[in-house]
């Protein structure tokens, strides 16, 4: 596999917008994340900037991985941040442990099937080891069934949580809380 899996660097905001607006594309995108592609597109260049550097190399609370082609074209990409115990999450929940939290998982349709997933999320995860991290959560639509299924296979299970969420307008949707626990 002549792909390079590395951390986004702080000056690499451009890349990580065009790769998220690609994401956003997605035809599951609307279970997938919690944006739009008009209201990623609509965020100035400031934005992407901070959000590109708060997660960069070297940073303590968050760490975006990609995976870089042959011809340095970026196919993948996930995000790992950091929860602290004592703390509420997105949703407002309690956080009991430092875990890791797995969001904005994407790999270029064309590459998937051939392990960069797999190898984003190695890398996602001996991060969040090294930083101390009891478990790694991440929260799943309960429609998205490719991702559920991906995820069982890496070792993550459901968790019981379930966490009511009015997602692109869908005052019904529901996530799932999948968890993988520290070897």
């Amino acid at each position: 596999m002549n792909y390079v899996i590395r951390s986004v660097r702080a000056d690499e905001w451009a890349a990580a917008r065009e790769l998220r607006l690609l994401a956003l594309r997605d035809p599951v995108a609307h279970l997938a994340f919690l944006e739009t592609y008009e209201e990623a597109l609509a965020k100035p260049a400031s934005y992407w900037q901070e959000r590109t550097a708060k997660a960069a190399e070297g940073a303590d609370g968050a760490q975006q991985v990609i995976a870089e082609g042959p011809d340095g074209e970026w196919v993948g990409t996930l995000t790992v941040l950091v929860e602290e115990a004592g703390t509420k999450d997105w949703a407002g929940f309690p956080v009991e442990r430092r875990q890791g939290h797995v969001v904005g998982v994407f790999v270029r349709p064309e590459f998937r099937g051939i392990g960069l997933t797999e190898v984003l999320f190695d890398a996602g995860l001996e991060w969040a080891w090294a930083r101390g991290a009891e478990r790694v959560r991440l929260i799943v639509h309960e429609d998205n069934g490719r991702a559920q299924t991906f995820y069982r296979r890496v070792g993550f299970v459901p968790s019981g949580v379930v966490v009511p969420l009015a997602a692109n307008s869908d005052p019904d949707a529901r996530e799932l809380e999948f968890v993988l626990e520290r070897p």
